[in-house]
């Protein structure tokens, strides 16, 4: 069984947070540890900051490894620009690039079917430049994930998505890939 953070918990919140406040924290246990605690005790401090340092260099390396502002923004422009026949291809190379093997779907609002390692995620990725993403197409998204037992759905969207589609997103695990994480998929793409 693979193990999940708690959204909420202190290190998920941490891991989602510039890499350098992990660091601080890890920093003031360590020296608080030494001020506060009586010599004999003051490692205490340095033990229990060893989490948070451990945090802050896997927020740093995420951090280092995530596109650019700049880059995200040109991402976003270039596959706004494209026509589905375009954006369709440069998606399913993306995919292929990151292990994935790729079908493609002509079921309502999945357009790829993604297997890695025996698991199966659906892409809805037709609406990918829509200015709003509301609820109907993550629905369609879902019924099909359902039909084919996958066991991850996942909604491209560069466009706004409303709260009441967030909140039904989150209530039946649907993905949504927007800006940040599209730019992580087509790293290569020339903009």
């Amino acid at each position: 069984m693979k193990f999940k953070m708690p959204r909420n918990s202190i290190f998920a919140v941490l891991l989602r947070s510039p890499w350098w406040i992990s660091a601080a924290i890890a920093a003031l246990l360590s020296v608080g540890g030494f001020a506060a605690l009586p010599l004999e005790y003051a490692a205490m401090g340095v033990f229990a900051a060893i989490p948070f340092a451990v945090i802050a260099i896997m927020a740093a390396w995420k951090q280092l490894r995530a596109p650019s502002e700049t880059r995200v923004q040109a991402v976003a422009q270039a596959a706004a620009a494209m026509s589905w026949t375009d954006f369709s291809r440069t998606v399913q190379a993306g995919f292929q690039r990151d292990g994935c093997e790729v079908e493609r779907l002509q079921a309502p609002g999945a357009d790829f079917a993604l297997s890695k390692d025996g698991h199966v995620a659906i892409v809805g990725a037709r609406r990918w430049k829509a200015a709003r993403v509301g609820v109907e197409p993550l629905r369609e998204l879902q019924a099909e994930r359902e039909r084919r037992g996958a066991r991850e759905a996942i909604c491209i969207a560069l466009g706004e998505v409303p709260d009441t589609a967030l909140q039904y997103a989150r209530a039946n695990g649907v993905s949504l890939m927007q800006a940040p994480e599209l730019a992580k998929l087509l790293r290569d793409l020339k903009t």
